[in-house]
């Protein structure tokens, strides 16, 4: 009698979840207790489909690259991608036709050619049909991040998808099902993976600095107070919301987990030979948000989901434990934590940057230590700092990080995310990302919820592996050779001049065009005619 009541109880709570039209929730989600842990199905993996562990393409020289989502993020890429030797802005699309024209200028300011220009609820639809793109960049509001990308794929399309990526568990099992079918990349543009302090202390924990890594904090921490307002509006839901405090009303959990999960998920070699195993969380009660919308629309809302404060703890196969922290309604400084603690040392980057190492450590990492002055009790001084993070300074940091800084992007590792993306593309290697890290990052949210609609009941992770976690051992970034590098760079060079070559006739024809049709049809044509120019390139090298 006890079994069935327990499974009525669940069926309810599935239904009522249902019915809230609260997105972070899946609708098809199935889960029951096994031992007071809640359980989630995993799909039987479909026929035909295989593991995408480690999934390649075919080298794409030249990246033809589209944009959807032109609203806070999307601009930025569109012009840090302009930096990008052998890429192709295709086409720009957003909701409003005129934020989308406005993103042109940063491809005339570089002597690039025009891109075609889609917009409306569904103007994704007709860019994604087109044959002559490879990448589709999404970079809309969180609404919209998986149809746009679901599509995409369905089209044959590579996809980069901002984030969180995907919303809820159900979309997790589809991206990941899209891609094992289709055989084409989807990639989270998780940014905070390629900053300077995680980039430097990935490669120190892969190089055994820290022993081995027990605990890991990540967490995003920033008041939102000063952007609330100024997130995209949808007029069809919230007109006078944004569509971030929007989501979080409706919403409950850690809605936005990947800045502060995915560089610890890295060090900790999630489905490369370790996989998070359950989790726990716990929420704060709703103060700021509800006061924020009152004095926004008139209306105290009596449903506010989201609390001001969310802790996710998880444990992982190999018993180790990473906590999570969502934070975006109370006046604190910017954070997201990013804490490692092994069994030699110990790295931290917020509030203070620092590594602390046992003696020996300190050896073995080159650094010599003073008597009495430094140990595993305090941070390392400046200079140690210093010597330790030459000596392990990422190979990426060496290959971008002078670039990013002109660049720019959140200090330069939004562009060398991007130029990351490219590189892998470009030499036919697997990407940094995988479909996996994307659907274990952003699962957060819905696991979260579960957790905590239930009195922070353990929840069982799904493996999304599908049983392949631990068959690759441990996470690294994957490099061409040398000389295939520099001839992939060479080539690179030589696409963007030809598309410089065209650019100011291009222009000239597209000025004259009256309407959006005769201005898409003069993009069109430039495609094509750098299409021809790659094509006589590739004959030369062969």
């Amino acid at each position: 009698m006890k079994f069935f009541k327990v499974l009525a109880i669940a069926a309810l709570a599935i239904l009522s979840f249902g019915q809230m039209n609260a997105q972070s929730m899946s609708p098809s989600t199935k889960w029951y207790w096994n031992k007071g842990q809640i359980v989630l199905d995993t799909p039987a993996r479909p026929a035909g489909q295989q593991s995408a562990l480690g999934l390649t393409v075919p080298k794409i020289q030249n990246v033809r690259v589209a944009f959807v989502g032109l609203g806070m993020r999307g601009p930025d890429a569109v012009a840090r991608w302009t930096y990008i030797p052998g890429v192709e802005i295709v086409a720009l699309c957003d909701y409003e036709q005129k934020r989308a024209e406005c993103c042109q200028e940063y491809l005339k300011k570089a002597n690039l050619p025009p891109a075609s220009i889609y917009f409306g609820a569904e103007g994704y639809k007709e860019l994604c049909k087109r044959p002559d793109i490879d990448l589709v960049y999404i970079a809309t509001d969180w609404d919209h991040h998986f149809p746009v990308a679901k599509f995409a794929m369905e089209n044959g399309k590579n996809t980069a998808i901002e984030v969180p990526s995907a919303m809820n568990v159900e979309q997790c099992w589809d991206l990941i099902n899209l891609v094992e079918k289709t055989r084409k990349h989807c990639m989270i543009l998780e940014n905070c993976c390629y900053d300077w302090f995680e980039m430097n202390t990935l490669n120190m924990a892969q190089h055994g600095v820290f022993g081995e890594l027990l605990h890991g904090q990540g967490a995003y921490i920033h008041n939102l107070d000063d952007f609330w307002n100024a997130y995209w509006k949808n007029p069809e839901k919230s007109p006078e919301l944004g569509w971030r405090m929007q989501y979080n009303m409706e919403n409950r959990g850690d809605v936005y987990a990947t800045h502060g999960l995915g560089p610890v998920a890295q060090a900790f070699d999630i489905h490369r030979g370790d996989r998070m195993k359950t989790l726990v969380a716990m929420d704060t009660k709703p103060v700021h948000g509800p006061n924020y919308v009152e004095a926004k629309t008139g209306v105290r809302p009596t449903n506010f989901r989201n609390g001001d404060h969310t802790t996710t703890l998880i444990r992982t196969e190999e018993g180790k434990v990473i906590e999570v922290q969502h934070q975006v309604m109370n006046p604190r400084p910017y954070d997201r934590l990013y804490q490692l603690s092994g069994t030699k040392g110990f790295a931290n980057k917020y509030p203070v940057e620092g590594y602390a190492l046992d003696a020996k450590s300190l050896k073995e990492a080159g650094v010599t230590p003073k008597v009495d002055d430094l140990s595993s009790h305090s941070f390392m001084s400046a200079a140690e700092k210093k010597a330790l993070e030459e000596k392990y300074q990422s190979p990426i940091l060496k290959k971008y990080a002078k670039k990013a800084k002109e660049v720019g992007g959140h200090g330069g590792m939004d562009f060398i995310m991007d130029s990351r993306l490219v590189y892998c593309l470009q030499n036919g290697l697997p990407l940094d990302m995988d479909i996996y890290d994307l659907a274990e990052w952003c699962a957060l949210a819905e696991l979260g919820t579960l957790s905590l609609d239930n009195n922070s009941a353990s929840v069982a992770f799904p493996d999304f592996t599908r049983g392949h976690w631990n068959e690759v051992k441990g996470y690294k970034h994957a490099f061409a050779s040398a000389e295939q590098e520099e001839a992939t760079a060479q080539l690179a060079t030589a696409i963007t001049d030809a598309q410089k070559a065209i650019s100011a006739k291009a222009w000239a024809d597209y000025d004259k065009a009256t309407t959006v049709e005769a201005k898409n049809a003069v993009s069109t044509k430039a495609v094509a005619n750098v299409q021809k120019a790659v094509a006589k390139l590739m004959k030369k090298i062969k």
